[in-house]
């Protein structure tokens, strides 16, 4: 008897008691499910949101001035002037590859905020940009719009405001696109309100009060701010090239030798790091989750295995009295239990599939169709592990029968 003639009687068995071998397909094909569905799902919103992630991510860059390293033989490392209003603004002009460049500082991280006889707390950040700011930092806004480049280059007294801000700040009824606040004495219109962030970053794009970059400079005149560059090229640039021809014009501008720069340029990988390690955590629990419940599948099968050997005593002694050894005996049992093990993981890698990219449409912007082969080639390896982890005692206590006994059980 050979393999293909074993999973020929493995079938005709599953067959025969057919209900109780689609129950137990059934439990394998959960635990499939939960795997394959989570995994795509995951895979599909990750999809969907990843062109938004890369504009924010993996095409921007940030130069920020070099921090010391701390102390080294027994001397504090250098300490380096901050990049100033004007180094910045020339780095945005000299600056040639096509991309859009962000130059802010923050003016204060304790202001607070007037309205009529309302105030904030003294929590709120006040940060002056330019007219990229608000997009390079990924922020939305829900109301109003955002600044010109003409109120950027003249120092309009406008603002955009966080949610929370606006919460304190006006009623339920109001329009805060008809007032305005006041931050250290001076007014400013409110043009825009900022979408709710919430825990997405701690809340702290909601208590923040953004306001045009020469603006900030006027209002915190006399203080040396510390200007931070953030640049976003377009997709069709090569990201080593763009950050070099930054490095080299910044080392002109700061007038740096060679060798000792005192800025760096560090590419802006954090959402797109995020997103990786947040899917990660997320598969690994789909994993857990599909596991335990093929753990549980898994002893279902070994004990409907194990009642079948029960049931076909008489036939596996009239099969060894026909020839068949102990391997071939144990062989047919655990062929049986792949086979069933295996039903079961073609119908969950398919309701799987399903599953998640129906979540993925009710949850992603884009409508995509994934399908994660790698997931489902381990979904089809589990289900031999399974098999053969169940399937092996049952089959090695058949393969142990006496035949002369076997053939007297009634």
């Amino acid at each position: 008897m050979n393999i293909i003639q074993n999973i020929k009687e493995g079938i005709a068995a599953i067959q025969a008691n057919i209900l109780r071998s689609i129950l137990t397909a059934l439990i394998v094909a959960i635990g499939i499910t939960s795997l394959v569905g989570i995994i795509t799902a995951i895979d599909g919103i990750k999809a969907s949101i990843s062109e938004s992630f890369s504009d924010l991510g993996a095409n921007s860059f940030t130069i920020q001035v070099r921090k010391p390293l701390g102390r080294r033989r027994g001397r504090m490392q250098q300490i380096y002037p901050p990049i100033t209003y004007k180094e910045a603004m020339e780095f945005a002009r000299r600056y040639k590859v096509p991309a859009s460049v962000s130059v802010s500082t923050i003016i204060t991280s304790v202001a607070e905020v007037k309205r009529l006889s309302e105030k904030t707390n003294p929590n709120i950040t006040l940060i002056a940009g330019n007219e990229n700011y608000i997009y390079q930092e990924g922020l939305e806004i829900e109301k109003g719009r955002n600044f010109t480049a003409r109120e950027v280059r003249l120092g309009a007294n406008v603002a955009v405001l966080g949610s929370k801000i606006v919460e304190t700040l006006f009623d339920d009824k109001e329009d805060p696109l008809a007032g305005e606040i006041s931050v250290w004495g001076t007014r400013y219109k409110v043009i825009g309100v900022l979408s709710k962030q919430g825990a997405m970053d701690g809340g702290s794009s909601d208590l923040r009060v953004i306001i045009p970059l020469q603006s900030g400079r006027l209002l915190a005149a006399g203080r040396n701010l510390q200007y931070d560059i953030d640049v976003l090229v377009k997709n069709n640039v090569d990201m080593e090239m763009a950050m070099g021809e930054a490095s080299g014009l910044m080392r002109l501008v700061r007038h740096d030798p060679i060798g000792k720069e005192s800025f760096e340029v560090k590419k802006s990988e954090s959402l797109a790091a995020t997103l990786d390690e947040v899917s990660g955590y997320l598969k690994w629990g789909g994993l857990g989750i599909g596991l335990i419940t093929l753990l549980g599948a898994s002893i279902g099968l070994m004990n409907i295995m194990m009642v079948s050997v029960t049931e076909r005593t008489r036939e596996i002694g009239i099969r060894k009295a026909l020839g068949a050894t102990p391997k071939l005996i144990r062989q047919q049992f655990i062929i049986e239990a792949i086979v069933v093990c295996q039903l079961g993981g073609i119908a969950g890698i398919l309701m799987g599939i399903g599953i998640g990219n129906v979540i993925t449409r009710a949850i992603g912007d884009e409508v995509v169709f994934v399908i994660p082969w790698l997931w489902i080639l381990l979904a089809f390896a589990l289900g031999v592990i399974v098999g053969v982890g169940s399937g092996y005692y049952p089959a090695w206590k058949a393969s142990r029968l006496d035949p002369i006994e076997s053939l007297r059980f009634e």
